[in-house]
């Protein structure tokens, strides 16, 4: 997600457009009937990979102290080794998110580019997408990158697509990829918004014990506020409801806030 930050003694930056999946509703299935929610009406609740996910009892994120470098304005090589390095961060902090649950880590693959190409096809304008079937962060350098390397904006390629493997991982991008495509409507909108909700909470955990590692420059009320005011996608949903989930990531430091196959519709539209 690019998202405009509009907010007191902070410049006005280019839009963080939010990232998404590449390829995670891609396979075919016969519609049926579903509540509001998305759930098909055969699955009364949500699935337990879903709602019951053991990534939920991680626990509260460890303290974190990452090498993060600085941003050269114009630097290709300098936004490579900033996006790498973030990489490596989230990699050592959801390793140990995993080993708390029980669960078996492998780290995703990271792609970094300055043209439209990637494992899974072109990159979208939006500069981050996830590859399920490669377990493979793609990242393009935008140009507005070069010109205005705003941290928090570059910063959240990685944590949110991050998100996205933590889900895979997990069983439950799969298992979204099969409610999705067993949806119609706008119950297809609300069970994609239930995924990218979550990967923004569990961008928000990550931040919780990273934020002073990658020292974005402004306070984290600032970058909520910015979310807040991002244009709405329908893909992720209301700018009000990521800033909320990504907001309780933060405030949480643990995955098991992130249960959003759980939530109200209020809070996933």
């Amino acid at each position: 997600m690019r998202i405009p930050l509009v907010a007191a003694s902070v410049c006005v930056i280019a839009g963080l457009g939010l990232p998404g999946t590449a390829g995670a509703q891609t396979a075919a299935g016969a519609p049926t009937a579903q509540t509001a929610s998305g759930v098909p009406h055969a699955a009364a609740a949500p699935p337990a990979v879903l709602a019951e996910n053991r990534i939920y009892r991680s626990g509260t994120a460890s303290p974190l102290s990452c090498p993060i470098p600085e941003i050269r304005e114009g630097s290709a090589a300098s936004l490579k080794t900033f996006h790498r390095a973030m990489a490596r961060c989230a990699d050592r902090f959801w390793a140990a998110r995993f080993k708390a649950a029980g669960l078996a880590y492998t780290s995703p693959k990271v792609t970094i580019t300055t043209g439209s190409s990637s494992v899974c096809g072109k990159i979208t304008s939006n500069g981050a997408q996830y590859c399920p079937a490669q377990r493979t962060v793609a990242i393009r350098i935008m140009k507005r990158d070069l010109t205005d390397p705003f941290k928090m904006n570059i910063a959240h390629s990685v944590a949110h697509e991050w998100g996205h493997h933590v889900q895979q991982l997990t069983g439950m991008l799969d298992e979204q990829n099969r409610l999705y495509w067993r949806a119609r409507g706008g119950a297809r909108s609300i069970v994609s918004h239930r995924l990218e909700m979550q990967a923004e909470c569990f961008a928000g955990v990550f931040y919780s014990v990273a934020l002073d590692s990658i020292d974005p420059g402004i306070t984290w009320d600032q970058w909520i506020g910015a979310v807040r005011e991002a244009e709405e996608s329908k893909v992720h949903g209301k700018p009000r409801n990521l800033a909320y989930w990504q907001n309780r990531g933060y405030t949480s430091g643990s995955a098991g806030s992130c249960n959003t196959w759980k939530a109200s519709l209020a809070r996933v539209s």
